[in-house]
């Protein structure tokens, strides 16, 4: 297990810290607002960043390999793996399609959820014109199964916040922002899907607290943890409570 403690690299002036690496797999933080693989907004991206960086680190001649295994929307940052690669991205891409891929995520919402625990189970639709997605009845064509698990791990009264921890189940696209929001409670910065409880600026509150899968040629688990950087809403919460979330899930794991 690989905490969230590592060492930095920067290139094109973005931090991209590396929490694993070997000669298949690197494990990574991937930075708010950073796409995942590069889009028509021609803005730097984790793939390009990434092969940049290991072009430069291991003084590689000509094209670097690096293979997306899974994907966080561009304002989600958070713990990420890549295959560096053909045969770890064919395995680890295996490895997402058998559901063997783990993701955990915590989530800032707003108000209280009546349960400390659920499981939210919902048919999503997505618009794939306007980037977004929808709730709509079971057997709707297109339609497609939604569901997460969610925890309240702290809430904050006065400010009408919660910390959730979250575990989804199917990978839908914005599929926590929809579910949460279409259950009442909309993330924390989330314009799209909350717009009426949020204010332009506010940085949406997901983050990608673990990543792990099976390793693609040895008999172990690769897992890296990242905790949620100490800016708002995040330090509406103490920092010995992230703490204890990052040794209860080297815990589960273990």
């Amino acid at each position: 297990m690989d905490s969230h403690s590592s060492p930095t690299h920067a290139v094109a002036n973005v931090i991209v810290p590396v929490l694993y690496e070997d000669n298949h797999v690197i494990g990574v933080v991937k930075p708010v607002n950073i796409p995942s693989q590069a889009d028509d907004t021609g803005d730097a991206d984790m793939l390009t960043l990434i092969k940049q960086d290991l072009k430069q680190r291991h003084q590689k001649e000509g094209n670097v390999f690096l293979g997306l295994v899974h994907r966080l929307d561009r304002p989600v940052g958070g713990a990420m793996l890549f295959a560096k690669t053909s045969k770890g991205a064919s395995r680890l891409s295996d490895s997402v399609r058998s559901g063997k891929l783990g993701k955990r995520y915590v989530a800032v919402l707003r108000g209280i959820p009546a349960h400390s625990q659920a499981t939210l189970k919902d048919t999503l639709l997505k618009n794939s014109r306007t980037n977004t997605s929808a709730v709509v009845a079971s057997g709707t064509a297109g339609g497609k199964d939604a569901v997460l698990d969610y925890e309240v791990l702290a809430t904050d009264q006065q400010a009408n916040l919660s910390l959730v921890l979250i575990k989804l189940h199917t990978g839908r696209s914005h599929q926590i922002r929809v579910q949460m929001a279409h259950a009442g409670h909309p993330l924390f910065g989330d314009q799209r899907y909350g717009g009426g409880l949020n204010r332009p600026g506010e940085q949406l509150a997901l983050w990608s607290v673990l990543a792990s899968a099976p390793h693609p040629v040895k008999d172990e688990l690769v897992s890296i943890v990242s905790l949620p950087p100490r800016t708002k809403p995040w330090t509406q919460w103490s920092e010995a409570l992230y703490d204890q979330l990052a040794k209860r899930l080297e815990y589960e794991l273990d």
